[in-house]
Protein backbone atom coordinates (compact mmCIF):
# COMPACT_ATOMS: atom_id res chain seq x y z
CA UNK A 1 0.00 0.00 0.00
CA UNK A 2 2.98 2.45 0.67
CA UNK A 3 4.33 1.87 -2.99
CA UNK A 4 0.66 2.97 -4.18
CA UNK A 5 0.84 5.90 -1.62
CA UNK A 6 3.45 7.29 -3.55
CA UNK A 7 1.96 7.36 -7.03
CA UNK A 8 -1.58 8.97 -6.08
CA UNK A 9 -0.30 12.81 -5.77
CA UNK A 10 1.45 12.20 -9.42
CA UNK A 11 -1.76 10.92 -10.78
CA UNK A 12 -3.88 13.04 -9.09
CA UNK A 13 -1.85 16.58 -10.00
CA UNK A 14 -1.53 15.08 -13.54
CA UNK A 15 -5.17 14.67 -13.40
CA UNK A 16 -6.12 18.00 -11.98
CA UNK A 17 -3.86 19.90 -14.94
CA UNK A 18 -5.84 17.81 -17.88
CA UNK A 19 -9.09 19.03 -16.12
CA UNK A 20 -7.82 22.40 -15.94
CA UNK A 21 -7.20 23.19 -19.45
CA UNK A 22 -10.20 21.07 -20.86
CA UNK A 23 -12.32 23.45 -18.52
CA UNK A 24 -9.91 26.94 -19.80
CA UNK A 25 -9.30 27.48 -16.38
CA UNK A 26 -5.31 28.32 -17.82
CA UNK A 27 -6.21 29.56 -21.19
CA UNK A 28 -3.98 28.80 -24.45
CA UNK A 29 -0.64 29.52 -23.00
CA UNK A 30 -1.35 28.08 -19.74
CA UNK A 31 0.71 24.57 -20.11
CA UNK A 32 3.24 26.62 -21.59
CA UNK A 33 3.70 29.13 -19.07
CA UNK A 34 3.65 27.20 -16.10
CA UNK A 35 6.31 24.80 -17.88
CA UNK A 36 8.59 27.79 -18.36
CA UNK A 37 8.27 29.06 -14.73
CA UNK A 38 9.11 25.00 -13.89
CA UNK A 39 12.33 25.05 -16.41
CA UNK A 40 13.63 28.95 -15.26
CA UNK A 41 12.73 28.81 -11.59
CA UNK A 42 11.11 26.34 -10.00
CA UNK A 43 13.37 23.27 -11.01
CA UNK A 44 16.62 25.31 -10.73
CA UNK A 45 15.96 26.41 -7.10
CA UNK A 46 14.92 22.93 -6.13
CA UNK A 47 18.04 21.27 -7.89
CA UNK A 48 20.50 23.90 -6.20
CA UNK A 49 18.80 23.03 -2.67
CA UNK A 50 18.93 19.60 -3.22
CA UNK A 51 23.01 19.35 -4.39
CA UNK A 52 23.97 22.50 -1.47
CA UNK A 53 22.82 20.15 1.01
CA UNK A 54 24.23 16.72 0.17
CA UNK A 55 27.25 15.85 1.03
CA UNK A 56 29.93 14.75 -1.59
CA UNK A 57 31.94 12.24 0.47
CA UNK A 58 30.93 8.54 0.90
CA UNK A 59 29.32 7.90 -2.60
CA UNK A 60 29.07 4.15 -3.80
CA UNK A 61 31.49 4.00 -6.83
CA UNK A 62 30.10 0.65 -8.21
CA UNK A 63 26.96 0.95 -7.56
CA UNK A 64 26.46 4.32 -9.28
CA UNK A 65 28.62 2.32 -11.80
CA UNK A 66 25.82 0.11 -12.23
CA UNK A 67 23.12 2.57 -12.61
CA UNK A 68 25.66 4.12 -14.82
CA UNK A 69 25.77 1.45 -17.01
CA UNK A 70 22.21 0.69 -17.44
CA UNK A 71 21.29 4.60 -18.33
CA UNK A 72 24.12 4.62 -21.05
CA UNK A 73 22.88 1.22 -22.51
CA UNK A 74 19.22 2.48 -22.42
CA UNK A 75 19.74 5.82 -23.34
CA UNK A 76 22.16 5.72 -26.20
CA UNK A 77 19.79 2.85 -27.43
CA UNK A 78 16.22 4.86 -27.46
CA UNK A 79 18.62 7.60 -29.09
CA UNK A 80 19.61 5.55 -32.11
CA UNK A 81 16.58 3.60 -32.19
CA UNK A 82 14.13 6.80 -32.30
CA UNK A 83 15.50 7.37 -35.77
CA UNK A 84 16.03 3.71 -37.06
CA UNK A 85 13.32 2.10 -35.76
CA UNK A 86 10.07 5.19 -36.32
CA UNK A 87 11.96 7.92 -38.13
CA UNK A 88 12.16 10.63 -35.44
CA UNK A 89 13.66 13.43 -36.77
CA UNK A 90 17.57 14.30 -34.87
CA UNK A 91 16.36 17.13 -32.60
CA UNK A 92 13.55 14.49 -31.56
CA UNK A 93 16.01 11.83 -30.75
CA UNK A 94 17.72 13.27 -27.33
CA UNK A 95 14.01 13.58 -25.96
CA UNK A 96 13.63 10.14 -27.18
CA UNK A 97 16.73 8.05 -25.54
CA UNK A 98 15.78 10.81 -22.27
CA UNK A 99 12.37 9.38 -21.98
CA UNK A 100 14.07 5.70 -22.58
CA UNK A 101 16.35 6.26 -19.66
CA UNK A 102 16.29 9.00 -17.38
CA UNK A 103 14.83 8.38 -14.40
CA UNK A 104 12.24 10.48 -12.18
CA UNK A 105 14.90 10.77 -8.91
CA UNK A 106 12.98 13.63 -7.47
CA UNK A 107 9.19 13.84 -6.67
CA UNK A 108 8.93 9.93 -7.20
CA UNK A 109 12.50 8.69 -6.12
CA UNK A 110 12.73 10.27 -2.95
CA UNK A 111 9.25 8.43 -1.15
CA UNK A 112 9.90 5.46 -3.48
CA UNK A 113 13.61 5.35 -1.97
CA UNK A 114 12.28 6.21 1.75
CA UNK A 115 10.01 3.21 1.77
CA UNK A 116 12.05 0.82 -0.58
CA UNK A 117 15.74 1.24 0.65
CA UNK A 118 15.14 3.00 4.03
CA UNK A 119 17.32 5.40 2.74
CA UNK A 120 18.03 7.98 -0.09
CA UNK A 121 21.46 8.27 -0.01
CA UNK A 122 22.22 6.20 -3.16
CA UNK A 123 19.36 8.25 -4.93
CA UNK A 124 21.21 11.61 -4.38
CA UNK A 125 23.98 10.01 -6.52
CA UNK A 126 21.26 8.92 -8.95
CA UNK A 127 20.48 12.77 -8.75
CA UNK A 128 24.28 14.29 -9.50
CA UNK A 129 24.63 11.43 -12.14
CA UNK A 130 21.83 12.47 -14.28
CA UNK A 131 21.85 16.40 -13.56
CA UNK A 132 25.25 16.60 -13.62
CA UNK A 133 26.22 14.48 -16.38
CA UNK A 134 23.37 12.75 -18.52
CA UNK A 135 21.24 15.83 -18.37
CA UNK A 136 24.12 18.70 -20.20
CA UNK A 137 24.80 15.59 -22.68
CA UNK A 138 21.14 16.02 -23.81
CA UNK A 139 20.88 19.69 -23.39
CA UNK A 140 23.71 20.27 -25.44
CA UNK A 141 22.20 18.35 -27.96
CA UNK A 142 18.92 20.17 -27.71
CA UNK A 143 20.79 23.20 -27.81
CA UNK A 144 22.33 22.22 -31.14
CA UNK A 145 19.43 21.69 -32.26
CA UNK A 146 18.03 24.98 -31.90
CA UNK A 147 21.03 26.56 -33.66
CA UNK A 148 19.52 27.48 -37.68
CA UNK A 149 23.24 25.91 -38.47
CA UNK A 150 23.13 23.13 -36.65
CA UNK A 151 26.77 23.62 -35.68
CA UNK A 152 28.48 22.57 -32.26
CA UNK A 153 30.29 25.43 -31.73
CA UNK A 154 32.73 25.91 -28.45
CA UNK A 155 31.85 28.85 -27.20
CA UNK A 156 28.14 28.16 -27.13
CA UNK A 157 28.62 25.08 -25.27
CA UNK A 158 31.20 26.55 -23.04
CA UNK A 159 28.49 29.19 -22.19
CA UNK A 160 25.65 26.39 -21.94
CA UNK A 161 25.90 26.46 -18.15
CA UNK A 162 25.38 30.10 -17.97
CA UNK A 163 21.92 30.03 -20.25
CA UNK A 164 20.86 27.39 -18.81
CA UNK A 165 18.88 27.56 -15.22
CA UNK A 166 19.17 23.98 -14.65
CA UNK A 167 22.73 22.84 -14.92
CA UNK A 168 23.85 26.38 -13.74
CA UNK A 169 21.99 26.19 -10.32
CA UNK A 170 23.28 22.07 -10.37
CA UNK A 171 26.81 22.98 -10.66
CA UNK A 172 26.03 25.67 -7.92
CA UNK A 173 24.88 23.93 -5.63
CA UNK A 174 27.90 21.06 -5.91
CA UNK A 175 29.87 24.46 -5.36
CA UNK A 176 27.88 25.82 -2.22
CA UNK A 177 28.47 22.13 -0.63
CA UNK A 178 31.66 21.45 -1.36
CA UNK A 179 32.96 24.70 0.54
CA UNK A 180 29.99 24.07 2.74
CA UNK A 181 28.39 27.41 2.20
CA UNK A 182 25.32 28.47 4.26
CA UNK A 183 22.72 30.63 2.53
CA UNK A 184 21.57 33.87 4.63
CA UNK A 185 17.94 32.06 6.20
CA UNK A 186 16.39 34.97 4.09
CA UNK A 187 17.28 33.49 0.51
CA UNK A 188 17.34 29.88 1.83
CA UNK A 189 13.44 30.53 2.55
CA UNK A 190 12.59 31.96 0.03
CA UNK A 191 14.27 29.06 -3.04
CA UNK A 192 12.78 26.80 -0.82
CA UNK A 193 9.31 28.36 -1.19
CA UNK A 194 9.94 28.38 -5.13
CA UNK A 195 11.48 24.73 -4.70
CA UNK A 196 8.33 23.57 -3.45
CA UNK A 197 6.14 24.75 -6.31
CA UNK A 198 8.54 22.66 -9.37
CA UNK A 199 7.30 19.01 -9.03
CA UNK A 200 3.35 20.28 -8.69
CA UNK A 201 3.55 22.86 -11.33
CA UNK A 202 5.59 19.89 -13.87
CA UNK A 203 2.68 17.83 -13.19
CA UNK A 204 0.18 20.26 -13.40
CA UNK A 205 1.93 21.50 -16.91
CA UNK A 206 2.07 17.33 -17.85
CA UNK A 207 -1.67 17.00 -17.42
CA UNK A 208 -2.53 20.22 -19.09
CA UNK A 209 -0.35 18.95 -22.57
CA UNK A 210 -1.82 16.39 -22.41
CA UNK A 211 -4.97 18.03 -23.27
CA UNK A 212 -3.73 20.15 -25.86
CA UNK A 213 -1.68 17.74 -27.71
CA UNK A 214 -4.69 15.58 -28.67
CA UNK A 215 -6.51 16.93 -31.24
CA UNK A 216 -10.50 17.90 -31.86
CA UNK A 217 -11.31 15.79 -35.10
CA UNK A 218 -12.14 18.87 -36.83
CA UNK A 219 -8.66 19.77 -36.04
CA UNK A 220 -6.60 16.76 -36.43
CA UNK A 221 -3.22 17.16 -38.13
CA UNK A 222 -0.47 13.98 -37.76
CA UNK A 223 2.28 16.67 -36.36
CA UNK A 224 4.56 14.57 -33.80
CA UNK A 225 2.49 11.44 -33.74
CA UNK A 226 2.97 8.24 -31.09
CA UNK A 227 1.97 4.87 -31.83
CA UNK A 228 1.30 2.47 -29.84
CA UNK A 229 4.36 0.69 -30.91
CA UNK A 230 6.09 3.49 -30.47
CA UNK A 231 5.32 3.50 -26.50
CA UNK A 232 5.51 0.20 -25.66
CA UNK A 233 8.81 0.17 -26.96
CA UNK A 234 10.03 2.91 -25.09
CA UNK A 235 7.67 1.37 -21.76
CA UNK A 236 9.61 -1.58 -22.09
CA UNK A 237 13.26 -0.02 -22.48
CA UNK A 238 12.37 1.91 -18.76
CA UNK A 239 10.73 -0.61 -17.05
CA UNK A 240 12.34 -3.42 -18.18
CA UNK A 241 15.59 -2.59 -19.94
CA UNK A 242 16.96 -0.59 -17.66
CA UNK A 243 16.54 -2.75 -14.46
CA UNK A 244 17.41 -5.62 -15.80
CA UNK A 245 20.39 -4.47 -17.25
CA UNK A 246 21.56 -2.70 -13.88
CA UNK A 247 21.12 -5.77 -12.47
CA UNK A 248 23.51 -7.96 -14.40
CA UNK A 249 25.84 -4.95 -14.01
CA UNK A 250 25.65 -5.16 -10.48
CA UNK A 251 26.06 -8.80 -10.50
CA UNK A 252 29.40 -8.27 -12.61
CA UNK A 253 30.65 -5.73 -9.91
CA UNK A 254 29.81 -7.96 -6.97
CA UNK A 255 27.62 -5.50 -5.33
CA UNK A 256 25.97 -6.68 -1.67
CA UNK A 257 22.05 -7.30 -1.94
CA UNK A 258 21.23 -4.45 0.03
CA UNK A 259 23.26 -2.32 -2.91
CA UNK A 260 22.06 -4.64 -5.67
CA UNK A 261 18.31 -3.85 -4.47
CA UNK A 262 19.12 -0.10 -3.98
CA UNK A 263 20.53 0.09 -8.28
CA UNK A 264 17.59 -2.23 -9.52
CA UNK A 265 14.88 -0.31 -7.82
CA UNK A 266 16.27 3.31 -9.08
CA UNK A 267 16.64 1.93 -12.60
CA UNK A 268 13.12 0.66 -12.46
CA UNK A 269 11.73 4.22 -11.59
CA UNK A 270 9.41 5.82 -14.35
CA UNK A 271 10.67 8.31 -17.25
CA UNK A 272 10.78 11.94 -15.08
CA UNK A 273 8.60 14.80 -15.54
CA UNK A 274 11.83 17.01 -16.29
CA UNK A 275 11.78 15.53 -20.08
CA UNK A 276 8.73 16.97 -20.91
CA UNK A 277 9.83 20.27 -19.30
CA UNK A 278 12.74 19.86 -21.81
CA UNK A 279 11.42 18.84 -24.92
CA UNK A 280 8.75 21.97 -24.07
CA UNK A 281 11.78 24.45 -23.25
CA UNK A 282 12.99 23.58 -27.05
CA UNK A 283 9.72 22.61 -28.48
CA UNK A 284 10.84 18.89 -29.64
CA UNK A 285 9.26 15.45 -28.58
CA UNK A 286 6.57 16.85 -26.08
CA UNK A 287 4.09 14.38 -27.13
CA UNK A 288 6.64 11.68 -27.03
CA UNK A 289 7.67 12.77 -23.26
CA UNK A 290 4.17 13.65 -21.46
CA UNK A 291 2.61 10.11 -23.06
CA UNK A 292 5.88 8.21 -21.90
CA UNK A 293 5.98 9.83 -18.40
CA UNK A 294 2.13 9.17 -17.73
CA UNK A 295 2.59 5.70 -19.24
CA UNK A 296 5.87 4.39 -17.29
CA UNK A 297 4.50 6.23 -13.72
CA UNK A 298 1.31 4.54 -14.16
CA UNK A 299 2.93 1.13 -14.66
CA UNK A 300 6.31 1.56 -12.61
CA UNK A 301 4.76 0.04 -9.92
CA UNK A 302 4.56 -3.27 -10.97
CA UNK A 303 8.51 -3.26 -11.62
CA UNK A 304 9.13 -1.58 -8.53
CA UNK A 305 7.11 -4.00 -6.61
CA UNK A 306 8.57 -6.89 -8.49
CA UNK A 307 11.88 -5.59 -7.43
CA UNK A 308 11.30 -5.21 -3.75
CA UNK A 309 9.59 -8.89 -3.49
CA UNK A 310 12.59 -10.45 -5.73
CA UNK A 311 15.76 -8.43 -3.80
CA UNK A 312 14.21 -7.48 -0.63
Amino acid sequence: MSLVSAFVPIWILTAVGYAACRWGLLGEAGASVLGRFVFHLAMPSALFLALSRMPLSGFAGRSLLAFGVSTAAVVGFGWVGASRLFGREPGERPIWGMVAGYVNSANLGIPIATQVLGSVSFLAEVVLLQVLVVAPVILIALDRHSDPARRVRIRRIASLPVRNPVILASLLGVACSAADLQLPSAVDASLTLLSGAAVPAALVALGASLHQTVPSPAEAKPAEPVGVTELAVITALKLVAQPVIAYAAGLALHLSAPQLLAVVVCAGLPTAQNTFIFGQEYGVGEAVANRAVVVTTTLSLATLAAAAALLG
